[in-house]
């Protein structure tokens, strides 16, 4: 069995609201406005041409920052170095570190990773978190020009590694991204909430594989 994973939401906390209201208080005084400006900044194209490795990051911002009347500044300070900032998920990453050692001791599973993430923010992560250097592969957007929900993308990860979509399964928070993996030939599930994805995987292992419900302690 194959198990791709996305990263953010999924193993890395990404939480745009909460990044609003950190870093854009006066421009979104209550929840409701900063998950709005969140979705704003974040769901168009000024950040997704970041993503996919066709803008730069000074680009992206001064774009956010015309298109929705925000401070250059506070714009950078929110994301020049976002990506030495994403920490794991505690439940999620110790699920992965189950699921590294089920593999490791003959359990037929390979583990990959396709995420949409800009490359500076990639290299980062792939620097501060040592479970990234224990995936079988994988793919980041800002490295192949290619972003989720797009079927390249997925066909790059497919490809380089032979995966038969029959025996792989995708895990992403974006309702899309699900859907465009189901599309492709995977099963896929939708993680609306980390606690409850170690019982929504089981469900795709193999039946000596098990998960336990609760948070293993996190590799350094």
């Amino acid at each position: 069995m194959n198990v791709v994973f996305d990263l953010g939401a999924v193993l890395l906390a990404w939480e745009p609201a909460r990044l609003v209201q950190a870093h854009l208080a006066p421009h979104a005084p209550t929840e409701a406005a900063a998950s709005a400006l969140g979705r704003a900044l974040f769901h168009h194209d000024d950040w997704t041409g970041f993503d996919r490795g066709t803008r730069t990051l000074d680009d992206a911002i001064a774009r956010m920052a015309a298109r929705l009347s925000l401070p250059v500044d506070a714009l950078h300070a929110m994301l020049d170095h976002r990506g030495e900032q994403l920490e794991a998920i505690a439940v999620t990453v110790g699920m992965l570190e189950e699921l590294f050692a089920h593999r490791e001791a003959g359990q037929p599973l390979r583990l990959y990773y396709l995420s949409n993430m800009p490359a500076p923010y990639a290299r980062a992560i792939e620097r501060r978190h040592a479970f990234m250097r224990r995936f079988d592969g994988g793919v980041f957007s800002g490295d192949v020009k290619f972003i989720k929900p797009d079927r390249e993308i997925f066909e790059v990860l497919a490809m380089r590694h032979a995966l038969a979509p029959s025996e792989t399964v995708f895990i992403d928070d974006a309702a899309a991204n699900v859907e465009a993996a189901r599309a492709f030939g995977w099963q896929a599930i939708h993680c609306t909430a980390p606690d409850m994805l170690p019982a929504q995987l089981s469900r795709y292992l193999p039946v000596s594989t098990t998960l336990s419900a609760s948070k293993p302690r996190l590799r350094a």
